[in-house]
């Protein structure tokens, strides 16, 4: 009778142990998604640039895995973090696929997954989009003051963190979306700094207006250094899955709101102590629908039914093996109206425009800023070449093809070579079955422009 209680005794004590929260803390890691609000993805040193600053960033790649083909599912602020929220396309949110349209409230994120399943979630920074996405969060932070970029309470976050929970973090900064001031940083960039990508002019205006660019990312570096600092002095860093991105390419004329490498392609980097190598690196496709996935995954959480992404855990220990074939991408209204679509496969990017009439104006912040505006009197001078029009020319074509690895600026479209029509069918084909796979739709009217083309200001609004 003494064995059988003692034997009763033991079970009930192990059974104890292993629902402890310390256990449980232990047996899940904490999560923290960096977001860089308008930064492209080659800007900072991790990924070759030789001259932004940005040694927080670079060391973390050191420490973990540099994706060098991640791509964003959408190049518009608050449609792409409501497709990374939901593992969802924009279109698919029903209602959040536009700029500023709210979330839902019937969408499932992962973040209320993870809460639900006992994690401490917070986040950070910029709340975009807002509404229906607060509540999914335990507890919801500032940006801090001005000159924090958006960033000076993502400490205070994670500082707060209760010690009886696995957390998770989203730390949004507003860096290096615009406006731009100088003396962002204590070593500002210099105009010798800048590199000019080939689609905008090689001219004072822009290489200041990139100058003030680059000294944003520098600020943004420091802030993630902070945090890597404090789980390092707090001793959670061996215990923290932590992955950095942006939300959409850099704001400037071919660029951000574009479907094109410039705008879809994202910084990635991913450190997690003990299952990713240090200072790896994967080549494979990845897509940030596919976050929602895998932190459920890492949290040990069964994902929603409703994700449409894949988990790229297996590539953190594999990164050779493929988990994705094609990434896919989408521009709706943003500012101006427009509709186009894109399918990547690891050597082509097709792109198809519904809306072939109207110009690939940027956003309305980068028409105001010094670049758009320095391009408009250089090609009423005569004195942009073809590169440089996408922003002004009409008709743009229907479709477009490109070979990003042999042209990775995407400036040569091969979508009417004859050489490469069984490629253009291909992605063609397989961007058709995605449509119909995701219930993707065209609007049945134009949304008007909220701003002008020319001067960015705002426009009046139009009484019915």
């Amino acid at each position: 009778m003494l064995i059988r209680f003692l034997l009763l005794l033991t079970l009930f004590a192990a059974c104890n142990h292993s629902q402890s929260p310390l256990s449980a803390t232990e047996a899940r890691p904490n999560i923290i998604l960096f977001i860089a609000d308008d930064m492209a993805w080659d800007d900072c040193g991790a990924y070759g640039h030789p001259h932004i600053k940005t040694p927080n960033l670079d060391q973390l790649a050191s420490q973990g895995m540099r994706f060098d083909n991640a791509y964003l599912t959408c190049s518009s602020c608050s449609p792409s973090r409501s497709s990374i929220i939901t593992g969802r396309y924009p279109h698919a949110t029903n209602g959040a696929h536009q700029l500023h349209n709210d979330l839902p409230a019937d969408q499932i994120t992962f973040v209320e997954l993870l809460k639900e399943a006992g994690y401490h979630t917070a986040l950070a920074g910029k709340l975009h989009p807002r509404k229906t996405t607060a509540d999914r969060f335990n507890k919801i932070y500032g940006t801090g003051a001005k000159e924090t970029g958006g960033c000076g309470e993502w400490v205070n976050a994670l500082q707060e963190c209760p010690a009886d929970q696995p957390f998770f973090l989203w730390l949004a900064s507003t860096d290096p979306h615009r406006g731009y001031q100088p003396d962002t940083v204590p070593e500002p960039h210099s105009n010798s700094h800048v590199i000019v990508p080939p689609y905008l002019p090689d001219v004072p205006e822009v290489r200041e207006d990139l100058a003030l660019y680059y000294d944003e990312i520098s600020r943004l570096d420091r802030y993630v250094g902070e945090v890597l600092k404090q789980l390092e002095t707090t001793k959670q860093a061996e215990n923290t899955l932590v992955v950095f991105i942006s939300d959409n390419g850099r704001p400037f004329p071919r660029c951000k709101t574009t479907i094109y490498n410039s705008g879809v392609k994202t910084p990635f980097i991913v450190r997690w102590p003990g299952v990713v190598k240090p200072g790896s690196m994967c080549n494979q496709l990845v897509s940030t629908v596919d976050l929602a996935p895998s932190f459920c995954a890492a949290a040990k959480v069964a994902p929603s039914d409703t994700f449409q992404g894949v988990s790229m855990l297996p590539l953190l220990n594999n990164p050779e093996k493929p988990v994705r074939d094609y990434i896919f991408a989408e521009h709706n209204w943003h500012d101006f109206d427009d509709h186009q679509r894109s399918c990547h496969s690891l050597h082509f990017n097709y792109i198809r425009t519904t809306y072939t009439d109207l110009p690939g104006t940027p956003p309305a912040d980068a028409v105001k800023g010094a670049s758009f505006q320095a391009m408009l009197k250089l090609k009423e001078q005569g004195k942009l070449n073809e590169n440089q029009m996408y922003s002004f020319d009409v008709p743009r074509p229907k479709e477009e093809l490109y070979d990003i690895i042999n042209d990775p600026h995407e400036l040569h479209n091969l979508a009417e070579d004859p050489l490469y029509s069984s490629q253009l069918e291909k992605l063609s084909t397989r961007l058709d079955n995605w449509i119909e796979e995701t219930g993707d739709f065209t609007p049945e009217s134009r949304r008007p422009n909220e701003f002008d083309r020319v001067t960015g200001n705002r426009l009046p609004k139009i009484k019915n």
